[in-house]
């Protein structure tokens, strides 16, 4: 029998044989942590539709988003602190509110995950572009070059965690160039407007039909993709060392570290973009290439590309890596179709088959770029599946906590009485921003879309939920599920892996 004081044996209390190779010291997991939230993809991905909708002043959206989701991500923080098991929201839901809910949170969860793969293949594929061409690719090649980086994703984590660990490696070298580097180089020596412009939108509330709440709103909405992904993190759990301290403990620094960038670059670009107005009416496509190379010289373009689609990639692997580990944990407890398939874990100690399941998904949804420009409709899918999880789990854990089913402090990381009031916060702010992020808006759908298009993440998710509750009603995967222990401090369980493959 395994010893309890160690992790296998800690693990086995759960339920579960320790399959997945504890190989991950906490820089690795910081690594994951940071290149899946992503300063380059967040920023970079936001600034343009932020600079529409609310001008220079777009940057205080941001650090609103980050204010809010540094609440949940603390909250997020206690609970790894507590469960330690691969599956993050599903393992957390499951076992403080119960199997039924744990698997709608977590067939949602996947959903938005492989959307956000989706997105940052479809982001990353412009930037791959740029390096061999001009202009703007057609919207067939532009889906495919998505699938390209959906596949190198792919590619490398079925080499197996090392190789993942050394390409991750490189994408924070190449997010400090690309983010922090540049940022201090054009605040010190190329920048062409004062503090005060933060503070003008520059007429950009005309898109929102002349109203600049409107347009702030709408900015918002956008900008709380810029902090999704931290939970990543919280997938690794059964092959990090050591996870209840060290896994709450990457969330937190990635979070902070990346937040402190995505501000930095945001602060950086708009003190020096030579013509804000132009960023404004869309006659600068990208703000930030726009900056950095009128700033340093043409000779800039390709290297900083290259960097900039170095981190982009590394974003895409970095989610791959938890997309696959988190099917495979629900698929473990038998909670999918094809399951014991879903759940086999190669040589490698890897769940290939997971990994390479969700990597078709997402390139099937890139398809979505056939109709023109996607890539705020994009955004809106990822964000809005992942605010309405986010929102789950804040409301589960501050009732249990209520109610005495959670006691955070059996953690290694717990803020005491602070941590209910930070719960609180949490809600409050997940309840605004999920709202704010579904709100149909023609301004973030295709122009001459439909209403489909318009209410397409409210339709999408709703249709998901429904589906989600069919499949519960239908199939009961809950009842597939060993007796789980659901109070606070004992033992929960599951069936072992080896019971799926034999069932």
């Amino acid at each position: 029998m395994d010893d309890p004081r160690t992790d296998a044996g800690e693990l086995a209390e759960y339920g579960y044989r320790q399959e997945l190779r504890r190989t991950l010291s906490p820089w690795a997991v910081f690594a994951i942590g940071f290149a899946t939230i992503s300063p380059v993809v967040g920023i970079y991905a936001v600034v343009q539709l932020g600079f529409v909708f609310s001008g220079p002043a777009w940057i205080w959206a941001v650090v609103v988003a980050f204010l809010g989701q540094l609440l949940v991500a603390v909250v997020y923080a206690e609970l790894s602190s507590q469960f330690p098991v691969t599956g993050g929201v599903y393992q957390w839901v499951r076992r403080l509110a119960g199997p039924r809910l744990g698997w709608l949170v977590g067939w949602i969860y996947l959903a938005a995950a492989v959307a956000s793969l989706t997105t940052v293949a479809y982001l990353g594929a412009t930037w791959l572009w740029m390096l061999f061409a001009d202009g703007a690719p057609s919207a067939a090649v532009h889906v495919l070059l998505g699938v390209v980086f959906v596949l190198v994703a792919l590619a490398i984590n079925l080499l197996g965690v090392n190789p993942v660990k050394h390409f991750l490696n490189a994408g924070i070298i190449a997010e400090g160039v690309a983010s922090i580097a540049v940022s201090l180089i054009l605040l010190l020596f190329a920048h062409h407007n004062g503090f005060g412009i933060l503070f003008d939108t520059l007429g950009a509330e005309n898109a929102s039909g002349g109203s600049v709440t409107a347009g702030f709103l709408t900015c918002l909405a956008v900008a709380g993709w810029a902090f999704l992904g931290f939970d990543a993190t919280t997938q690794v759990a059964e092959e990090t060392e050591q996870p209840r301290r060290n896994v709450p403990r990457a969330l937190l620094r990635a979070y902070l570290f990346v937040a402190f960038t995505v501000l930095l670059t945001g602060l950086a670009v708009t003190l020096a973009l030579a013509k804000p107005q132009d960023a404004v009416s869309g006659a600068i496509v990208d703000p930030v290439f726009e900056a950095v190379t009128a700033s340093l010289g043409g000779w800039s373009e390709k290297p900083f590309i290259v960097v900039v689609l170095i981190a982009f990639f590394a974003c895409a692997i970095s989610i791959q890596t938890y997309i696959g580990r988190a099917v495979y944990a629900f698929a473990r407890d038998r909670q999918l179709p094809f399951s014991p398939v879903l759940a086999t874990v190669g040589p490698r100690q890897i769940p290939y088959v997971s990994l390479i399941v969700t990597a078709v998904l997402a390139a099937l949804g890139l398809l979505l770029g056939l109709n023109g420009n996607a890539a705020a409709t994009l955004i809106s899918f990822g964000s809005g599946g992942f605010y309405f999880i986010f929102l789950t789990v804040a409301v589960v854990a501050l009732v249990a906590r209520l109610t005495g089913r959670w006691n955070p402090g059996a953690g290694q990381v717990s803020l005491g009485r602070t941590g209910l009031v930070v719960n609180v916060l949490a809600v409050v702010w997940l309840l605004f921003e999920a709202v704010n992020i579904a709100w149909p808006r023609t301004e973030l759908a295709p122009v001459g879309g439909s209403w489909i298009q318009v209410w397409a993440v409210v339709l999408v998710f709703s249709v998901l939920f429904l589906l989600g509750v069919g499949y519960v009603v239908v199939a009961k995967p809950h009842t597939k599920l060993a007796d789980s222990a659901t109070a606070p401090g004992t033992a929960a369980t599951g069936p072992t892996t080896e019971e799926v493959k034999t069932s």
